[in-house]
């Protein structure tokens, strides 16, 4: 199948008319987006938008072959002019099939919230699966078919953990193309909406692209071993977790512990497992090295100050003449072990860490010989990874990437 992207946008568009932000005021040119519709070989289009005519012949292509037209959308919005010549818009009822004259068969597959999905094979066998904005496949997979798709066109930013169960579910594959449609201004265009999708493996392309199904696309590749820096509330952690959010399943190794009696501490690791997806299994331990060196799915660790925290309390490292006589020995054997166990880990990994060496010197002696120690750690583990990033006031910013 060959399939046109009229558009990749929202249904509100990118940018979003009368919208002063600074992701919509950078949506010019190639980065601005039109509302997400699919011109599927010239004869199926998926969801009827403003400047449809328009927007497929600047892209090369008549809808006058057109012999049906499909909503998706949760309602049907306001009226859009049919253009001359197509057929009335409709909409397939959840779980029913539709044998279009061109030779392609449509399923509704039914969401979990509001709006229809459609699943596609064309007249050569190809299978696509096209979801509506906010939208993912009820129940655990949402297709009756045991091969996975070739194609899926989804809100990947949106809802990630959608991506997830289709992986979980063996409806995406290695080999599925992903791609990313109903874009908003909330990912900034250009290369950090490149570096989001990438993390999903998908990919974002241009309104007015032309795909073809079973085309070799390489995936975008997952670093195996992410440290993630930044400061207090920089919006490291939230990074740490978008970038393993559309894996079916993650371990959330959490250093910090539990604290009896601390009620502000135990709200801020309540926030932290709410936003995660109910996939994800918690494992609160400070013995990372075994956890590294046993096969599973991917690890977030958040984080190593906390980590190095009871490290040092292990050593007695905070007293000075323990320090001296052996904590500084017993600490450097422990943070070289975690190294060796990331750099000889076989999971992916992504690791949270604090930048320190920014604020204020501390004023003991102690204080002095954490931040150096955690800075140590920070290079040796920055060092065994291939992307490393530093967020700064929700910004990321790529101090190491994999060759592309």
């Amino acid at each position: 199948m060959e399939l046109t992207l009229l558009g990749t946008g929202t249904p509100e568009g990118l940018p979003r008319p009368g919208c002063p932000c600074a992701a919509c005021a950078v949506s010019v040119g190639t980065r601005s987006r039109a509302a997400t519709a699919l011109l599927v070989d010239g004869a199926l289009l998926l969801d009827l938008t403003p400047g449809a005519v328009l927007a497929g012949a600047r892209a090369g292509h008549s809808l006058s072959g057109v012999r049906q037209v499909l909503l998706t959308h949760p309602h049907d919005g306001p009226a859009v002019e049919l253009p001359p010549g197509l057929p009335a818009a409709g909409r397939v009822p959840d779980g029913r099939e539709l044998s279009v004259i061109s030779g392609h068969r449509v399923r509704a597959v039914p969401m979990d919230a509001p709006g229809t999905g459609y699943e596609v094979t064309g007249p050569d066998g190809s299978r696509l699966l096209y979801l509506p904005p906010g939208g993912a496949p009820a129940g655990t997979d949402g297709t009756r078919e045991r091969r996975p798709y070739d194609m899926v066109v989804a809100d990947v930013l949106g809802r990630p953990e959608a991506l997830a169960r289709l992986r979980a579910s063996g409806a995406v594959g290695p080999g599925t193309d992903v791609i990313a449609v109903h874009l908003d201004h909330d990912t900034p265009p250009g290369r950090e909406l490149e570096r989001r999708c990438a993390a999903a493996g998908a990919r974002a392309v241009p309104d007015g692209t032309t795909v073809v199904t079973g085309e070799y696309h390489p995936a975008p590749d997952v670093p195996r071993r992410t440290l993630v820096l930044g400061g207090a509330r920089s919006g490291k952690s939230f990074e740490a977790e978008r970038r393993l959010a559309a894996f079916p399943e993650v371990v959330y190794v959490a250093t910090g512990g539990t604290r009896d009696g601390d009620t502000e501490w135990a709200q801020r690791v309540g926030l932290h497992r709410e936003r995660r997806p109910g996939s994800w299994r918690t494992a609160e331990t400070c013995e990372l090295a075994p956890l590294l060196g046993r096969p599973g799915p991917p690890l977030l660790i958040d984080c190593l100050a906390l980590w190095l925290t009871d490290a040092m309390d292990r050593a007695g490292a905070w007293d000075d003449a323990v320090w001296a006589a052996t904590g500084q020995k017993d600490l450097r054997e422990r943070t070289a072990e975690l190294v060796a166990a990331v750099r000889a880990t076989r999971r992916t990994v992504v690791l949270v860490s604090n930048e320190v060496g920014s604020g204020v010197v501390p004023a003991t002696a102690s204080g002095r010989r954490f931040r150096d120690e955690l800075g140590r750690l920070n290079n040796a583990v920055a060092a065994e990874c291939e992307h490393v990033l530093l967020v700064v006031a929700g910004q990321s910013l790529a101090l190491k990437e994999p060759p592309r």
